[in-house]
């Protein structure tokens, strides 16, 4: 598996920055935790998706009132991915560890595998944000390409045009393929598993076949085949674009920055990791608060990637701490001033991707 080092000698900004944070935190006399504004989140989100999957299952709905039903259901439980399960499984939803891994098995109800999330996200993620050759999330070849150093394939000319698709039918792939890929291989892309437990199987098995019952087979037996299945797939058309459009604008916009590594290179970056988390990340929105509410405070993903364990309903107020400090020590601090700038972002930078690269042009030219 590829290592990779950063450069940490030089790690003023980072502790200048956590001392002015910490700080703040001191001076208002508040928990880096979630607070009231987090618990009446998850009790509203929570509530609304329990209401929609029981007027599904007990209601006499017309087609298209079920259909939107299901749409909606699918984007709330990807605001429940974003507020409530994004912070539980970070550790900072609560002080409180058994809540925090109570609350985290919500992924495990909308099908995903949070063990396996954890390490993606939380270790590899986190850490090597935007390193091609290590960082899971930009782990997506040959279907798209999200940064020049990848392979480039002539379906690319325009993955801008079926990224939608792609985009919407994310979460039956991770569903049906990408968790099953990891639990099989034990392999998180280039990096080995986490060892699991007697309880981590368990966990993972249990929750699996509850999925099933309750979104499969359930369903079926209510709706028949054929609705059950339109339904199921608008359901996760509207999860799996919501989950996508957001994650994407974090990274995968004008400005950020990549590195690459290879399967069994070892590269040490001169650049400490703080550094290396506002370079390859950027902010949308940050003064609509409706957006934040919704997508879990994802629109601030600087403030989330330098600090994960402070709760999302915090990166407002800290914002200003982190934007000050950028400043200070001349780093850039990316932001687009709405989500439909950043969403006009990602995908030009999504089309510019999609051109035949200059090597590959002269090789072809060669031949």
């Amino acid at each position: 598996m590829p290592k990779i080092t950063f450069s940490n000698r030089n790690n003023e900004f980072y502790q200048s920055l956590k001392s002015a944070v910490d700080e703040y935190f001191e001076k208002k006399h508040v928990k880096k935790t979630g607070d009231w504004r987090l618990f009446s989140k998850t009790i509203i989100l929570i509530s609304a998706a329990v209401v929609a999957y029981c007027l599904l299952m007990f209601a006499s709905l017309p087609a298209l009132a079920a259909l939107a039903l299901c749409g909606l259901l699918g984007y709330t439980l990807a605001c429940i991915g974003f507020s409530v399960m994004h912070d539980a499984n970070h550790g900072s939803y609560s002080t409180k560890p058994l809540l925090n891994d109570f609350l985290g098995l919500s992924m495990n109800f909308m099908g995903a595998s949070s063990f396996f999330w954890k390490q993606k996200h939380n270790i590899i993620h986190h850490t090597y944000t935007n390193v091609d050759g290590i960082d899971d999330d930009i782990a997506k070849s040959p279907i798209i390409r999200q940064c020049e150093s990848q392979r480039w394939v002539p379906a690319h000319k325009v993955q801008h045009l079926y990224l939608v698709p792609i985009y919407a039918l994310s979460t039956i792939f991770w569903l049906f393929i990408m968790d099953f890929t990891k639990y099989f291989t034990h392999k998180i892309y280039t990096t080995d598993a986490w060892k699991m437990t007697t309880k981590n199987h368990i966990i993972f098995w249990a929750t699996k076949i509850l999925y099933v019952a309750f979104y499969m087979v359930i369903p079926i037996m209510v709706w028949g085949f054929l609705p059950w299945l339109a339904g199921f797939f608008v359901m996760h058309a509207f999860m799996g674009l919501t989950l996508s459009i957001v994650f994407q604008l974090a990274h995968v916009v004008e400005n950020t920055e990549f590195e690459t590594i290879a399967l069994d290179e070892t590269k040490h970056i001169e650049t400490a990791w703080a550094e290396h988390q506002i370079k390859t990340t950027a902010n949308f929105a940050m003064g609509n608060k409706v957006i934040s509410w919704f997508v879990g405070g994802l629109n601030y993903q600087i403030e989330h990637h330098l600090f994960p364990r402070i709760s999302h309903v915090h990166y407002p107020a800290i914002s200003k701490i982190v934007q000050e400090k950028c400043a200070e020590y001349n780093l850039p601090y990316n932001q687009y001033p709405s989500m439909m700038q950043a969403i006009a972002s990602h995908f030009r930078v999504m089309k510019y991707l999609g051109k035949k690269p200059v090597a590959v042009q002269q090789q072809v030219q060669a031949a």
